[in-house]
């Protein structure tokens, strides 16, 4: 191991004995976390295994996709009210969470058929996919791909609207390295976390809690693996110029000061065009703008986000 590898491992050490996570339990798997609703499995082909969370019933079905670094809780204050009307249905992706974490592409079309295969192996038909961020993406290639399966779409700040040119693309692939993900300080975790939102709530600690605490889990090297994987798959399969394809009635959110769409580094500017642009090329579409609001509009704004799901799927 390299001497700034073991500096960098010491020092962050050092960090979260002096900090409010002093107490944290060091995490064995990622299958110990804590979800807070029974989580299911079911194995799709190859040796996939897929957790989900399956609450409530009614005559529509929603399955809801996380982010890049995400898992499930990402969506607690959605299945909770949502699960009283509808369906609701949340995934952990291969690589994420307690889904199993065999190395794969992280393409979008990878992800879209595992929800394919997740569809028909649960019995669901004409559902509806609302995917955060990448879950955006993947949901969008899903539509486009399998629209026999897909009723509505719903898309919570989704990656896919921002154009990259292909300097661009290596730059994300080459910096999202495994290594990068693994040695991500405590610092830069409360950092990169907070940065998902515009004022970040408390009971949002769960998320620095879980990314910090997952580091001396034994599948967490497959887990980094994974993210970088997934930052490759987003830019190598970009889903703009196919958006005229989705013909599913589709309900977009943004967050009006989302950080991270678009990139601040490779396209700084605001979110709204990006938003409009994107809203724009989906013919059957309806944007809502979210003030005070950043990246994690679902989790900061559920209020907002479960009042007009509630009202689209009327």
């Amino acid at each position: 191991m390299k001497t700034r590898t073991i500096i960098t491992i010491i020092f962050s050490a050092l960090i979260v004995a002096c900090s409010p996570y002093k107490n944290l339990t060091n995490m064995k798997s990622m299958k110990d976390m804590d979800y807070g609703f029974k989580v299911n499995h079911v194995e799709l082909s190859n040796e996939i295994n897929i957790a989900y969370v399956d609450e409530g019933t009614g005559n529509e079905t929603i399955i809801l996709i996380h982010g890049l670094g995400s898992y499930i809780p990402a969506w607690k204050k959605n299945i909770t009210e949502l699960s009283k009307k509808y369906r609701c249905i949340a995934i952990d992706l291969p690589g994420y969470g307690k889904s199993s974490k065999n190395p794969h592409s992280g393409l979008m079309t990878f992800y879209a058929g595992v929800v394919n295969e997740f569809i028909d192996k649960l019995g669901l038909e004409n559902v509806t996919l609302a995917g955060h961020s990448m879950g955006g993406q993947i949901s969008m290639v899903a539509a486009i791909h399998y629209p026999e399966k897909v009723k509505n779409l719903i898309l919570v700040d989704p990656a896919g609207f921002e154009n990259f040119h292909p300097g661009q693309r290596l730059w994300f692939k080459d910096v999202m390295s495994p290594n990068l993900v693994r040695l991500t300080s405590v610092e830069s975790i409360e950092v990169n976390l907070a940065s998902n939102f515009y004022n970040m709530p408390k009971d949002a600690m769960f998320m620095i809690e879980d990314r910090i605490a997952m580091r001396t889990a034994d599948d967490f090297e497959n887990y980094c693996y994974a993210v970088s994987q997934s930052v490759g798959g987003m830019v190598d399969e970009p889903v703009l110029n196919k958006l005229k394809y989705i013909k599913q009635p589709t309900l977009i959110f943004f967050g009006e000061n989302d950080n991270l769409i678009p990139n601040r580094y490779l396209n700084p500017g605001k979110t709204e065009p990006i938003a409009k642009f994107g809203a724009s090329k989906i013919q059957n579409s309806k944007l809502i703008m979210v003030p005070k609001c950043g990246h994690f509009m679902m989790f900061e704004k559920p209020e907002t986000f479960n009042f007009e799901v509630a009202n689209f799927l009327k």
